[in-house]
């Protein structure tokens, strides 16, 4: 696992067959020479890739269907994880392409685990209609860190611009306030600073994190987080040698562009941060799971059922998924041997 000379293998999962996952792969394992870089393994079905190859003329696009359980270099190489016969319907997703979606998930985790792909990026799915009594999660992020029994890692979006990471995720706003917490606070941003040192290279990371409230609390007329937890974490950080700084308010820091004067922000829910990512990386950005020990990134954007075998979905950050991926891969072999 740990020699340099040999391409790593990263594993694919489809998403929701009937969303865009399928075609924005195979347009991002279309390019020849990305098979300079890494070996793809698709967990899915040939014959979901053999039916978008065709629904979007790619033809060109070539593949070798696994059987004997042996990865082959230097091919895209397509793992069948179900054998039932279905129907696709682009556009369209139900419990028969969750089911799907779950089953090449766990498939794409389970090689992962036993260290036969180096790394993993998710394709889209509709968590709605995944099969509740096996994926138990409000999200990917979740399920993973579940399955590889990991209590703390930390949503971090990641683009050439910025890094964003959350103190919380996919929870309902009105819970947001009573979970922000000295020590959770300190947890994502120890598993932040170790990602930016380990997985980005980045020695002496300067790190930002953002207030809960508008105008950063006011010095507490809008609000008591910012001076009763969030800023005594930040100087303890700071009395500890650590880069730390804030808090900033979300709006400003990221309409004024000071995000740029740092390595990696820390927002304190899901919409603070991601409408501020977006905005910048929208099409670009990947999702990374920091602090899971193995490597899973996905592609920033759904389904997109709307635009679902149209031959319209821009594979962008799919490939940007794939490409970082393949760098901390890179990254870790390297710490490894040194």
């Amino acid at each position: 696992m740990s020699d340099k000379r040999i391409k790593p293998y990263i594993g694919i999962t489809i998403g929701d067959l009937n969303g865009i996952g399928p075609e924005v792969i195979i347009k991002a394992l279309s390019a020849q020479k990305i098979l300079d870089f890494f070996n793809p393994v698709i967990y899915g079905s040939g014959k979901v890739i053999s039916y978008y190859r065709k629904l979007l003329d790619l033809n060109d696009f070539n593949f070798a269907q696994i059987k004997d359980e042996q990865l082959i270099p230097k091919r895209v190489n397509v793992v069948n994880c179900w054998q039932d016969n279905f129907e696709i319907k682009p556009g369209f997703g139900d419990e028969e392409s969750g089911k799907f979606a779950f089953l090449a998930l766990k498939r794409a985790c389970e090689d992962l685990k036993s260290q036969k792909i180096h790394a993993m990026v998710t394709g889209p799915i509709n968590k709605e209609k995944m099969p509740r009594e096996e994926f138990n999660s409000v999200g990917h992020t979740e399920f993973i860190s579940s399955f590889f029994e990991v209590k703390e890692t930390l949503m971090f979006l990641v683009s050439e611009q910025t890094r964003v990471g959350l103190v919380t995720g996919h929870i309902p706003l009105k819970d947001v306030a009573m979970k922000i917490t000295k020590s959770g606070i300190e947890s994502k941003l120890r598993v932040m600073e170790k990602s930016l040192i380990n997985d980005f290279g980045i020695s002496k990371p300067r790190i930002a994190v953002l207030g809960l409230n508008p105008h950063a609390g006011e010095n507490g007329l809008l609000g008591v987080e910012e001076n009763n937890i969030i800023s005594p974490v930040i100087k303890d950080f700071k009395e500890h040698g650590k880069l730390v700084f804030g808090p900033f308010p979300g709006d400003g820091f990221f309409g004024s562009g000071q995000y740029v004067q740092y390595d990696g922000v820390l927002a304190m829910y899901h919409d603070q941060g991601l409408i501020g990512f977006k905005t910048i990386a929208f099409g670009s950005g990947v999702n990374f799971t920091a602090g899971l020990g193995v490597i899973r990134t996905s592609p920033d954007h759904g389904t997109a059922y709307s635009i679902a075998g149209k031959n319209k979905a821009d594979e962008s950050s799919m490939r940007a998924a794939m490409m970082l991926a393949y760098d901390i891969a890179l990254r870790r072999f390297e710490m490894v041997e040194n």
